[in-house]
């Protein structure tokens, strides 16, 4: 019996080999090895993706049949729906119309590339779907070659005005994409294009072009040329660019004068010029949901209400957004509007999310985890692991193959109601998948398991460390939530790792103060060293920053020197802070460990205190020279 668990092992051990050097022979492109390691890995839980790579291989020469027996025989895995969308580019880009108009419905998800195929296919029947291209030309960014035909077309058939044209080209010099700039000017005449020589010097020196004072601005060229140069300076000096523009303005359009102040009066918001306000009023009412977002920003750290509820009113889309719902029934509770807020708060208040939490004191409630409605039998946890797509997902978490094990975990859970739900999140604990477990339990609409959600494994390391240096264990555990899902030697693109997301400079300045001799990176990922390292850098930031959590949550995703820059010149509640962030990771980042804290300190059975107690009150900058300690990490 010894002997056989033992030739099992190795036997599996070997097959996890043959698919990996598979894996490596389709990166390669190397058809033969792939062959030989396909005959091995024959009835193997993972032999799919063996049988996509050949396929994918061989994709422009692919018989229809071959293809269609692939996605029938594997339609429970996300292999199918990849190549699908592989195939039918295939076939769009060789304008195999037929076998593409078959194929497309049975598609799950389209992708833009997809779309413009579509469009073109659809256009030969019928001219008139060329209007559906349109929008498609109001993106500021390069979009793929099958949407080029599109744009040729609207060109063509004159359904592009010339100020079309010159609305991409702003929403590109906008982004900061010249080079789309450039080629969007190509479907003007020549004689009306920019520069695109000096564009890109402006790009890199707008200053430079604004101090010479040598403007054309008799054509659009010229003009806009010049408006690029002043809104590019707002990128890094509202103030300077709005000085510039004070100058200038008199000589352009009330359209364009409107334009540029939106945009200096946007970044203004965020790099929270004392100014901004008084910019936007100067841009009338013509502003993109993302300025009247900044508007709104910007009036919460000057507390001026009658300026925060304008600007959600004016929004379109965004205020929807949880944010805005709740701020807009402050705005409308300072208004004396008491009815009309107690409206919006309402069915926030059942939202478990970070304004949710706040809609909830708003009301004069408490914060509290919802009982657990539902607990699935051992039975049922055991029953979902013999499901081919768990199965599947379990074998690519054994071998550290995270993206595509997440989407077949993904595909697998798909139409699970929330019993199945629970069921799957239970099964990812029993394998120690903390970030399935967490994100499955996370999608219930009606019955939850906040023990799932809110895991709190590490116990015995975390309570003693956080002990040890003072911290709070329930925002601590909210900050590794967000951090990493408790996936213990995860590594993020930028290079951090482990459990707390230590960066090596971070790690080795830590490991420095704490007198970690022969302290080596590779250590970064052992769980005690981690939360070791972590939560001493934590108590750091906390301590070089008045003890808040809220700035010393920012100062842990961004960095100590931003915090303490985003900090306001008067007083400001911890809300309005974390809502004002300028970038968008850190903002949607503190507001997250806040809520998690919250939550946490509920399953931790620690003494509740309120999101708003948690957040309390920014103060203002210090006047004098704060400590630059750890400013490096």
């Amino acid at each position: 019996m010894f002997f056989a668990a033992i030739s099992a092992a190795a036997g599996a051990a070997s097959k996890d080999d043959d698919f990996l050097a598979a894996r490596e022979a389709f990166r390669i492109g190397d058809s033969r090895k792939l062959a030989l390691y396909a005959k091995r890995l024959d009835g193997h839980v993972l032999e799919p993706y063996v049988l996509y790579w050949r396929l994918r291989q061989r994709l422009e020469e692919i018989s229809p049949e071959e293809i269609r027996g692939f996605l029938a025989a594997n339609k429970d895995t996300p292999l199918s729906e990849r190549l699908r969308r592989d195939w039918l580019k295939q076939l769009g880009k060789n304008q195999q119309w037929d076998l593409f108009d078959a194929e497309l419905p049975t598609l799950i998800s389209q992708d833009i590339e997809i779309t413009c195929y579509s469009l073109q296919s659809r256009i030969r029947l019928d001219p008139q779907a060329l209007r559906e291209a349109r929008p498609l030309w109001f993106v500021a960014r390069d979009l793929p070659e099958s949407c080029n035909p599109l744009f040729g077309a609207l060109v063509a058939e004159q359904r592009l005005s010339t100020d079309d044209l010159w609305t991409r080209i702003r929403l590109a010099l906008e982004a900061g994409q010249v080079g789309l700039a450039r080629h969007v000017a190509g479907f003007l005449p020549a004689a009306q294009a920019p520069d695109s020589r000096l564009l890109s010097l402006i790009s890199s020196n707008p200053a430079g072009y604004l101090d010479k004072q040598n403007f054309e601005l008799k054509s659009r060229a010229g003009r806009e040329t010049t408006m690029f140069s002043v809104y590019r300076l707002a990128r890094t000096s509202p103030p300077q660019a709005a000085a510039h523009w004070s100058k200038l303005e008199s000589r352009f359009s009330e359209e364009e004068r409107a334009y540029v102040w939106g945009l200096i009066a946007y970044f203004g918001a965020m790099r929270h010029s004392a100014d901004t306000l008084s910019w936007y009023s100067r841009a009338g009412n013509n502003l993109s949901d993302l300025q009247l977002a900044w508007k709104a920003r910007a009036a919460l750290r000057a507390r001026n209400w009658p300026e925060v509820l304008a600007a959600i009113d004016a929004m379109t889309r965004e205020s929807a957004d949880a944010s805005w719902r709740y701020w807009k029934a402050r705005a409308l509770k300072a208004a004396g509007r008491d009815d009309e807020a107690i409206a919006l708060l309402k069915p926030l208040a059942g939202e478990f999310n970070f304004y949710g939490q706040l809609a909830v004191e708003e009301l004069g409630g408490t914060v509290t985890s919802p009982a657990a409605a539902f607990k699935a039998s051992a039975e049922d946890v055991r029953a979902m692991g013999e499901l081919p797509g768990i199965r599947r997902a379990l074998a690519l978490y054994r071998l550290d193959l995270r993206l595509d094990a997440a989407r077949e975990w993904l595909w697998a859970i798909r139409d699970f109601d929330d019993k199945q739900l629970l069921t799957a999140a239970g099964f990812a604990l029993r394998n120690n998948i903390y970030d399935r477990a967490i994100n499955t339990a996370d999608k219930t609409v009606d019955l939850h398991d906040f023990n799932l959600r809110y895991l709190a494994p590490y116990r015995d390391v975390l309570k003693a460390r956080s002990e040890e240096l003072g911290l709070d264990e329930a925002w601590v555990y909210g900050l590794i939530r967000q951090e990493s899902r408790f996936q213990a030697d995860v590594k993020s693109h930028v290079g951090a790792s482990g459990l707390m997301q230590l960066m090596p400079a971070t790690a080795k300045w830590v490991a420095r103060k704490l007198g970690l001799k022969d302290w080596r990176w590779s250590e970064v990922t052992e769980v005690d060293t981690n939360v070791s390292l972590g939560t001493y850098y934590l108590r750091h930031v906390y301590d070089t920053l008045d003890s808040h959590p809220v700035l010393a949550s920012a100062a842990y995703n961004a960095g100590p020197g931003r915090a303490r820059a985003w900090r306001p010149d008067t007083a400001i509640e911890g809300a309005a802070y974390a809502e004002t962030i300028p970038f968008n990771e850190t903002r949607d980042y503190v507001k997250r460990v806040m809520s998690n804290a919250t939550y946490y300190a509920h399953v931790l059975g620690q003494k509740a205190h309120s999101l708003k107690q948690r957040l309390g009150t920014i103060g203002p900058r210090s006047r004098g020279r704060e400590p630059a300690l750890g400013d490096t990490p």
